[in-house]
């Protein structure tokens, strides 16, 4: 499972025209899965993503996480995560979870994050989405768990 995370000052998800995603302050999440990703491995993600610590204490050191921050979660399913791109001018998508247990996962995910946070905002599984954002910072990170 690999997240890409970023810390925004807002961020939307739009499906032909319409927003159903947006949050203000807190962090929009890339979500990509793998064929091995279980259960558990949601579990370890959700930990981590509530618990690293990307927003500024009163010392201006990355010392909060977001639920320290309370920050919101903007979740988006991205198959192209996981992409193989070692070799080639064209990414494969072997290493990528199949569509029914990606779109299953990313389901689990929310609830995982939601049982354990707050109800992220989501983009939609195999949507044509049109992300925006404000990354703030510019603070990213690659996050994975297996």
């Amino acid at each position: 499972m690999i997240c890409l995370l970023q810390r925004v000052t807002h961020g939307k998800v739009e499906v032909a025209g319409e927003t159903i995603g947006k949050i203000s302050t807190g962090l929009v999440v890339l979500v990509g899965f793998q064929p091995a990703d279980t259960a558990q491995t949601l579990t370890k993600m959700t930990h981590k993503l509530l618990h690293y610590r990307v927003f500024a204490d009163e010392n201006d050191k990355m010392n909060l996480n977001v639920q320290q921050a309370n920050g919101e979660l903007l979740l988006v399913p991205q198959f192209t995560l996981a992409a193989d791109t070692r070799s080639g001018l064209r990414p494969s998508f072997s290493s990528s979870a199949p569509p029914d247990k990606a779109n299953a996962l990313f389901d689990d995910f929310v609830a995982c994050v939601t049982e354990r946070y707050r109800p992220p905002q989501c983009g939609r599984f195999g949507a044509d989405m049109q992300v925006s954002l404000t990354n703030n910072g510019p603070v990213t990170f690659w996050l994975e768990v297996s």
